[in-house]
């Protein structure tokens, strides 16, 4: 029981690496594209190919990142039970596994689907590595938004692995996943400003007053609502996906002017109502996707 207990622990700090729930999300957000690509069902296999391609991409990023911010992680109460700061996994061992996961997204990506797609995700891994994590992150407090772009290209690479070639409807795409971003990660940098302070990273909610983060917000959700209501005219979807962005982006924009107001009356009603539109970013985004991929099966 000790040794096989002893292999678990392993195999779940190493998945840890992976940061799972980031990887829901990125592959939320390339299912669909493939959906809308196909203009129906996308063929089972490519489905298949791409989607493990993209997993193992994204948990190469992932990996890598918790190497190289492993200092910042062990301040951090958020992430200071990571496999890093916990020294479950040696800097050496992550950094080969960050590799091989990387290879393997390439050479899935290539053989599964096609060679844009895969160029496509080694580009995103090498952005969010180099530009994001080694770059950005510790220098500026518009980190989020210049390094989301990393996350950007799950709808490109899903919607590549359908068409081989690239259109205006996933650049679209692309952008939608944006300008969410930076609302979607400032709302809980809000929750978490003390430990990013801590930390020496300079999150906007770090270096600016809550209003200031809130106007911020705003703004971005404005426009990630406007620019989701412009995929409906570029990529000629039916009536399903228009109405559920509307909808799902009027709550977005509601939460968004709920902070707002909250911000103003004090910093304590600001963590409330941004971390409500933290979990209600993420559904948004879920369904928008879901609308996108289920639009060109019943209309």
């Amino acid at each position: 029981m000790g040794v096989r207990a002893g292999v678990m622990d392993v195999v779940k700090a190493y998945v840890a690496l992976t940061k799972p729930r980031i990887i829901e999300l990125l592959l939320v957000t390339t299912l669909p594209a493939m959906f809308l690509a196909a203009q129906g069902l996308p063929r089972w296999d490519l489905v298949v190919w791409t989607l493990l391609g993209g997993l193992f991409a994204a948990a190469s990023a992932n990996t890598f990142n918790c190497v190289l911010d492993r200092d910042i992680d062990e301040v951090m109460r958020r992430t200071r039970r990571r496999p890093m700061p916990r020294h479950q996994v040696s800097a050496t061992a992550a950094t080969t596994f960050g590799i091989v996961l990387g290879i393997a997204s390439t050479l899935v990506l290539g053989f599964g689907a096609n060679w844009l797609s895969a160029v496509l995700a080694l580009t995103a891994n090498a952005f969010y590595v180099f530009v994001y994590t080694m770059w950005l992150k510790r220098r500026t407090s518009q980190n989020i938004v210049w390094g989301g772009i990393a996350g950007c290209f799950p709808p490109l690479i899903g919607w590549t692995a359908v068409t081989g070639e690239l259109a205006w409807a996933p650049f679209v795409l692309f952008a939608i996943v944006f300008l969410w971003t930076p609302p979607h990660t400032w709302a809980l940098a809000f929750r978490y400003k003390e430990d990013y302070a801590a930390a020496g990273v300079p999150m906007l909610p770090v270096v600016r007053t809550a209003p200031q983060v809130a106007i911020q917000i705003l703004v971005y959700s404005v426009a990630t609502v406007a620019v989701s209501l412009l995929l409906w005219p570029v990529a000629g979807t039916g009536w399903i996906y228009p109405v559920v962005a509307a909808v799902t982006g009027a709550v977005f924009l509601v939460e968004a002017v709920r902070l707002l107001l909250r911000a103003r009356a004090g910093m304590e009603g600001a963590q409330l109502g941004a971390m409500r539109l933290f979990h209600w970013s993420n559904s948004y985004l879920a369904l928008l996707f879901l609308a996108m991929a289920i639009d060109p099966l019943l209309t």
